[in-house]
């Protein structure tokens, strides 16, 4: 076998295998310096959303809101509430935190995320810093209420 033939047998021999596997992720691009990243939650209806008696209920959205005080007790947990309409789109996190695995550990820590009364899909959420903030509350509430 000529040498030029023997190279190209070994690449295409080594090529062959990685391009059946799962190519790396791409490593994340530098953010400019005057934007950061977030990760946005939708929480939405889950397959058990309703169920239980009116007491597990209360039970259970007492635990979630324990849970959401914990996490914003962190400062991971930077914006958390519920829409009002009464549809499938039950309410929002907002963390800052390390990474995506990191925000869907603390997502996954809340008690009807467990039960299956939500679910959860999250996203990374790019903005200027400093964009996260209302001037009307410029301190936060001492604690969350249901």
């Amino acid at each position: 076998m000529k040498p030029t033939t023997l190279v190209l047998a070994l690449a295409l021999a080594v090529a062959a295998p990685l391009s059946a596997q799962e190519k790396p992720a791409a490593p994340a691009p530098a953010l400019p310096p005057n934007m950061t990243v977030y990760y946005f939650c939708l929480l939405t209806k889950g397959p058990k959303s309703g169920t239980g008696t009116p007491e597990e209920r209360r039970t259970a959205q007492a635990a979630h809101m324990a849970n959401i005080q914990r996490l914003a007790d962190t400062g991971k947990l930077l914006v958390a509430g519920p829409f009002m309409d009464g549809g499938d789109w039950r309410g929002i996190f907002i963390f800052k935190c390390g990474s995506l695995e990191e925000a869907q550990a603390l997502v996954a820590s809340d008690p009807l995320i467990q039960d299956g009364r939500l679910k959860a899909e999250i996203h990374p959420w790019l903005t200027m810093k400093g964009n996260l903030r209302d001037p009307e509350f410029p301190t936060p509430p001492p604690a969350q209420t249901p």
